[in-house]
């Protein structure tokens, strides 16, 4: 938090402590992606990540729009007619969505129990995608208001790659849209989000190369900046001379057939390397290429940032292939004069579910990709450079740029001093999307975060307050319930539970009432000019004291009478209709115990954060519940013969508990405490015994296990040995010369315990 600049602050504020729609923009290496780790990591509300396309989303650490909301690769009409369909134009309505796409029980709770909804790389996200998720969360959730109620961050740089619609689609949108832009959306005319631009640049500090990108984003450009950037044209520059200079060019081919030919021309055995993939990744996915081809003397580059404390390399930065082996690639960074030899990263294939006790959104990994995050670095498309930072790199722009391909371009590189153009860069063809320019104008300045940011806390802590003690749906589904049992007739096996029904119906009602006072009570507490949030904690914690017991009680009957009828064979459908009230009671209690604490928070002027407002309490209610009312009910119910095997006949296989987001290697450790083996943990986290080798290699060296742990005293002797008067970086030799006598992990594991502290 101390890192971040204060309109980044004032972003995670905005995010944790109001309902309010955020459009997060910035140039180039201001730091958007860092942000959003940090959001990600700290906000208090149940989040998901989306991005446009699967790469994106993947670097996001989410999943794409499409899978989340269920939606057809189509143009989406923003109404309820019949779409003409043709054999080039496939078009979707709200009729047509609502009729044929069925969503999943899983994405349905999960777009219920969403609080925040992140949208990355919003730059190529189109007007009518944003309106038809708007639709489908608007269905699902059952509030007819702007994302059924959802926050939501957007975050992209729109002088960046633009949304892309072909002509024949467009001739229809065009209809109906203004312009092809998220912002042009109908959702987003009516609830315009607030305009947040992070303006502190990380990667450039040299004053006169941030002036040119500026006003090269604002189309501003003068011919004093073309002057200074045509100063660095060298159309006869030799790209093999001059080592660690990267081209960027407009398209794929080029760029592949750069790299190709000057791997061709290097001497020396290629070497291919192939990723590891566990589960479910999809091809289209794959982050990097699937079959990696080096020879020594390529040059390559990170496509992601050490996650080690030694920070050795970043996304972007080059270097050239010392060695390579079967099971190392040792890389040189010229300029350091320094060797580091490249670990594999794991990428992760995610799909989102619902706690069933805590009801937080929780990622599950479907499968992971396991490979060298490096690539040929001769070239790259501009395209593919968008969130890299470049050293030195070749600009081949001799054909005209589409909008934004300048900037994003040019913005790759920290320094001029790394710049080289090609040839001249032309006026015509760099100017940015017009309509662009003028949303780029709505972005609030410091002092309109500042009074904006106090205004809407105190609208989101009433709004919440509120919605807590409203149980107004709540009590109309337990009606609803209860009437339900006039429909299956008197000799059904609900009809033996009526009177329970209508018990449990009373008491959600006659709690209606009181709240509604109490919510009164709250909107003439919040109009006063200063708000005493003291006084606003005491009679809060003075509610909950009121309300708490018959609303806790209502989740031990449901749980009891769940116990019962997970018993009685033919049963399910009245299992699931128990289910289904016992998700929204237990939400409602567990929203009163958050709304004590944020209060709470509040009131102590603390951060308003996922640390503040969770408790062992609520992370365990539904847990201790259960194990309190199986243990009573057993007791009670001694001569039932029912086998315990067959009571779970309707339950599905739930975990019951949520693991904090902890780094790989941690996550190995403490199934490596736990007694597993290699291959055990590997089939656990979907990965391969090689990749948690490498996990324990890491362990070892930092010292977390001994390597006597890992190998048998024999075994570390003989190793001891080999490795006595052995000075090579590479294990390479070593291996080739002991042969079968150690493994790649053993030889590695040893050389980690040599290094340890």
């Amino acid at each position: 938090m101390e890192n971040l600049s204060q309109d980044a602050k004032y972003t995670l504020q905005f995010i944790n402590q109001t309902q309010r729609n955020i459009f997060l923009t910035g140039k180039a290496g201001t730091g958007k992606t860092t942000l959003l780790r940090e959001i990600i990591k700290t906000t208090h509300k149940n989040v998901v990540v989306v991005a446009p396309t699967g790469i994106a989303a993947l670097n996001a650490g989410g999943v794409t729009i499409h899978s989340m909301f269920q939606l057809p690769f189509a143009g989406f009409i923003p109404d309820h007619s019949t779409p003409q369909f043709s054999d080039f134009v496939k078009l979707e309505t709200k009729q047509t969505l609502a009729r044929h796409f069925k969503m999943s029980g899983l994405k349905k709770a999960v777009i219920r129990n969403m609080e925040l909804l992140i949208i990355d790389e919003v730059s190529m996200l189109r007007a009518d995608v944003l309106d038809a998720i708007d639709f489908m969360m608007q269905s699902v959730r059952k509030k007819k208001i702007a994302f059924g109620g959802v926050q939501v961050l957007f975050i992209g740089d729109l002088m960046q790659l633009p949304p892309v619609i072909r002509d024949e689609e467009w001739k229809i949108l065009r209809q109906y849209y203004s312009g092809k832009f998220f912002f042009h959306s109908h959702v987003m005319q009516l609830n315009p989000p607030l305009y947040i631009e992070l303006s502190k640049i990380f990667r450039q500090t040299d004053d006169v190369f941030i002036s040119v990108l500026n006003n090269l984003r604002n189309n501003q450009i003068t011919q004093e900046d073309l002057k200074t950037l045509n100063q660095y044209v060298q159309p006869n520059f030799d790209l093999k001379e001059n080592k660690g200079y990267i081209t960027l060019t407009t398209h794929n081919a080029k760029a592949d057939t750069i790299n190709a030919k000057a791997l061709e021309e290097l001497n020396g055995k290629l070497v291919q390397y192939r990723p590891e993939i566990i589960g479910d990744f999809p091809e289209k996915i794959f982050p990097v290429e699937e079959n990696l081809q080096l020879k020594v003397g390529a040059q390559i580059m990170f496509v992601k940032n050490d996650l080690s404390l030694e920070k050795r390399f970043f996304n972007g930065k080059m270097g050239i292939i010392k060695s390579l082996s079967e099971e190392e690639i040792l890389v040189h960074f010229p300029e350091e004069n320094k060797n580091i030899m490249v670990d594999k990263y794991e990428w992760q294939n995610i799909r989102y579910s619902v706690n069933p006790n805590t009801k937080e959104i929780e990622e599950e990994v479907l499968g992971t990709f396991v490979h060298y995050p490096i690539k040929l670095a001769w070239a790259i498309t501009v395209h593919k450079s968008q969130g890299l930072t470049f050293d030195k790199a070749a600009l081949d722009v001799s054909q005209v740029f589409l909008p934004g391909q300048a900037y994003v371009a040019l913005s790759r590189l920290r320094s001029l001093a790394g710049l080289v153009l090609l040839s001249p860069l032309q006026m015509n063809g760099i100017s940015n999307d017009s309509d662009v320019m003028d949303y780029a104008a709505n972005k609030a300045n410091e002092e309109i975060l500042a009074q904006s940011l106090q205004l809407e806390t105190q609208k989101f802590l009433l709004d919440y307050l509120k919605s807590t003690f409203d149980w107004n749906d709540l009590a109309q589904e337990w009606r609803n319930h209860q009437f339900s049992y006039h429909e299956k007739g008197e000799n059904s096996i609900k009809s033996k539970h009526f009177i329970w029904a209508k018990k449990q119906t009373e008491v959600i009602w006659n709690m209606l009432e009181p709240a509604k006072k109490f919510t009164i009570q709250l909107d003439k507490l919040f109009s006063a000019e200063a708000i005493d949030y003291a006084f606003v904690e005491e009679r809060i914690n003075a509610a909950y004291y009121y309300f708490f017991t018959p609303i806790d009680n209502l989740v031990d009957e449901i749980l009891w009478k769940l116990e019962e009828i997970k018993r009685i064979k033919k049963g399910k459908a009245f299992f699931e209709e128990l289910s289904v009230l016992e998700e929204l009671q237990i939400k409602a209690v567990l929203r009163l115990m958050k709304a004590k604490l944020l209060v709470k928070t509040i009131a102590s002027r603390e951060t308003i954060s996922r640390e503040n407002l969770t408790s062992e309490d609520i992370k365990n209610y539904k847990i201790r519940k259960l194990e309190t009312i199986q243990k009573q009910f057993k007791e009670l119910n001694i001569s039932l013969i029912e086998d315990d095997a067959n009571i779970e006949r309707y339950t599905k296989k739930i975990k019951t508990k949520k693991e904090p987001k902890k780094s790989t290697v941690q996550l190995t450790y403490e199934l490596w405490l736990e007694k597993n083996t290699i291959k055990e943990i590997a089939s656990m986290r979907k990965l391969s015994a090689q990749t948690i080798g490498g996990h324990i290699a890491k362990l070892i060296e930092d010292g977390t296990i001994a390597i006597s742990a890992v190998l048998p005293d024999d075994k570390i002797e003989e190793l001891a040995q080999a490795f006595k008067g052995y000075k090579e970086e590479s294990l390479t030799p070593l291996k080739e010369k002991s042969g079968d006598q150690f493994t790649w992990d053993e030889l590695k594991w040893f050389k980690a315990s040599l290094n340890s502290d």
